[in-house]
């Protein structure tokens, strides 16, 4: 009769673990999905290469002042401010404008993740996510940006948009 307890209680505690363990396996799944999402799902990627070492380019792009020189996906366009503090839990804002004064608004966020020289991952002040990377090579440095799409341009316009202040950042680090 106590054996057949001591069975019951073995298969009763085989089956609370593998109850936990199935737990365990169904919430990695959903965060590994998590992470996927931003490389998968409405997403968009722009990249270039940069004829400049990997320092000068990681200092081009975090740099305020020189922000407000290649931040700009046309020329009738211009950033007449750049805060940033490049940490993770630092902010950002650029004042983006029309040079004209028709119309202008502030790109802020905060950073998530930074690994000075390789890494820079935020959050936009609307929620979506963006990721940068930066790899160095011979005196080339290859920036690709992931973002996520918004819902009020179509995927050409922001992909467009997006690539444009990229090829402009390129320009402007090239003859810096």
């Amino acid at each position: 009769m106590v054996k057949d307890k001591a069975i019951i209680v073995a298969i009763d505690l085989l089956i609370v673990v593998f109850a936990q363990l199935f737990f365990l396996i169904t919430l990695l799944h959903l965060y590994q999905q998590n992470n996927q999402n931003m490389e998968t799902q409405n997403t968009i990627t722009v990249e270039t290469t940069v004829k400049a070492p990997l320092e000068k380019v990681w200092q081009c792009w975090t740099n305020p002042a020189d922000i407000t020189q290649w931040n700009n996906a046309s020329d009738d366009w211009h950033t007449p401010e750049a805060v940033n503090d490049v940490r993770p839990g630092g902010n950002f804002s650029w004042r983006m404008e029309a040079k004209d004064g028709s119309m202008g608004f502030d790109f802020a966020g905060s950073y998530d993740k930074v690994i000075p020289h390789q890494l820079i991952e935020y959050t936009i002040g609307d929620g979506r996510k963006v990721k940068i990377t930066f790899s160095g090579n011979d005196g080339e440095t290859k920036v690709t940006e992931t973002f996520e799409m918004e819902n009020e341009h179509s995927e050409e316009m922001q992909r467009t948009g997006w690539q444009s202040i990229l090829d402009n950042f390129k320009k402007y680090t090239e003859s810096k």
